[in-house]
């Protein structure tokens, strides 16, 4: 009998996630390792601060516009071999950055890297169609907690590089462990064998693109040209316009990039906006606290201290989160996913106050940010959950990419008023920022994890029934709920559940 995706029993489930979380990985160390890089690749490539910040930024909107389109190629290729190809793009974008000698190529490489971000929707993906649903919560969970700890693993191993070799090898070291990744999935993962034929909703892609983009750039221009001034407000105006239109366009469309039937159930639209939030907030804590270390003594709050310190200071926060994750999978089962969300966001958000409120010591620092970083990971094991409990087996790469795309864009919103605050905030040399500019961007990057915990707690239930008050017990067909049908869009004269035939 040949396998299919649900019969998990016969899928050799702990080797797969251990493929499956090494692909995360690379994703996870990609999105932070960069951060304690910012000042040597701004002085090494004689740029800004706040314009080294698009190597950050540029990652986080490519994976956010990608994340979809990559998601939505795997359900309708198979999602190994999309995976493959995900890993494969993100290792040539860090080949493209490491060499760069401009700023502009360096954002060049970690836009294309941004394809990585394609790496979780995919992986969940497969977990869903591989692994039996009593063990799915924990498998969720573990595979979110990889990527919660690689974010603050990436930090120091960025921190190490940048002090004792070079900011370029942050790129090589993600080139070769992508390559490795893609490797291990193409031969070690099962072929996917549910399919969902179609296309690319092109316009959908630019769409999204052109609302995304337009306000992060003028928020990352507003210092230069006046936030008051006609092109930052034009554009800050224009990406709210394009993303109406986006949903406008894609209601109309016959095969959607952003099926908006989907995205618009209760369960998964509250939870995309507790995710926003909580990007907008996490990030806060990557991007802040390694700038906070690095800062001169002289500055009356810097510590001086170098790139392996301020990773060494995230480490703690990093680990807490493989203890945090298994914590929000058993809140999870036993209280609901929406639970553990709002106390994962309440925790972030109270960390970051505390940062706000006491930034001086280097222990008041490290205390708080292990704080922030347990709650951080504790959404980040239930944000995936609560998404994989409302949508049917056939529409989990497409609705888990939407909830990576919605907290990268958080993120992107989040890193760079950040780093407006912080330029705003520079003393008269224009060197360095204030000391209030830290106690009001810890505080902005705090209001954005307490909003995202009060979302959290009115999150509804799906409407398909609960094995437990967590959990979604399967009543019909694979992947069957109440409010949407068991089976996918069909494409025009196309069986939607025939499989294709390799992968």
């Amino acid at each position: 009998m040949a396998h299919t995706a649900h019969s998990p029993d016969r899928t050799p489930v702990g080797r797969s996630l251990a493929v499956l979380g090494l692909a995360s990985l690379s994703y996870a160390l990609a999105q932070t390792s960069i951060a304690p890089a910012l000042p040597d690749i701004a002085t090494s490539l004689r740029s800004s601060t706040q314009g080294v910040t698009w190597a950050f930024t540029g990652f986080l909107v490519s994976a956010a516009v990608l994340t979809p389109v990559i998601g939505r190629l795997g359900d309708m290729f198979g999602r190994r071999r999309m995976l493959v190809v995900a890993l494969t793009l993100f290792a040539v974008g860090g080949a493209m950055a490491a060499p760069a000698d401009s700023l502009g190529l360096v954002v060049a490489g970690r836009v294309v890297m941004g394809a990585g971000g394609g790496i979780l929707p995919l992986c969940f993906g497969i977990i869903r169609d591989i692994v039996p649903e009593e063990r799915r919560a924990g498998a969720l969970g573990l595979v979110s907690a990889v990527v919660g700890v690689g974010g603050g693993i990436g930090l120091l191993m960025g921190g190490l590089l940048v002090d004792h070799a070079s900011y370029r090898w942050i790129f090589w070291t993600g080139t070769v462990l992508a390559l490795l990744s893609a490797v291990a999935v193409y031969t070690l993962l099962p072929r996917s064998v549910n399919h969902t034929p179609g296309r690319v909703d092109l316009p959908g892609t630019v769409l999204l693109a052109v609302g995304i983009s337009a306000p992060l750039i003028a928020i990352s221009r507003a210092d230069e040209w006046g936030w008051s001034s006609g092109p930052a407000l034009g554009l800050i105006a224009a990406g709210p316009v394009v993303l109406v239109l986006l949903v406008l366009v894609e209601r109309r469309t016959a095969e959607p990039l952003i099926d908006m039937g989907v995205l618009g159930r209760g369960p998964v639209l509250m939870t995309n906006l507790a995710s926003l939030l909580v990007g907008f907030g996490q990030f806060g804590v990557f991007l802040l606290v390694p700038q906070l270390i690095q800062a001169p003594t002289a500055t009356g709050y810097g510590f001086g201290g170098d790139a392996t310190l301020a990773g060494l200071v995230m480490l703690p926060g990093s680990l807490t989160m493989l203890a945090a994750g298994p914590l929000s999978g058993l809140l999870s089962a036993r209280l609901g996913g929406r639970t553990s969300l709002a106390l994962g966001s309440l925790i972030t958000g109270t960390g970051l106050l505390l940062l706000a409120a006491h930034h001086d010591s280097q222990h008041a620092v490290l205390g708080f940010t292990t704080l922030a970083f347990t709650g951080v990971g504790m959404s980040f094991v239930a944000m995936p959950n609560l998404i994989v409990d409302a949508v049917e087996p056939t529409r989990t790469g497409e609705a888990t990419g939407i909830n990576v795309l919605v907290r990268a864009v958080g993120a992107s919103l989040g890193t760079q008023v950040i780093a407006g605050v912080l330029a705003g905030g520079s003393g008269a040399t224009g060197a360095q920022p204030t000391a209030h500019a830290y106690t009001l961007s810890f505080g902005i990057a705090a209001a954005g994890a307490l909003i995202a915990a009060a979302v959290a707690l009115v999150i509804p239930r799906p409407r398909n029934g609960h094995r437990t008050p967590g959990r979604q017990k399967e009543t019909g067909p694979p992947g069957h709920t109440e409010d949407a049908p068991s089976t996918p869009r069909p494409a025009p004269g196309k069986d939607s559940r025939s499989p294709s035939p390799a992968d």
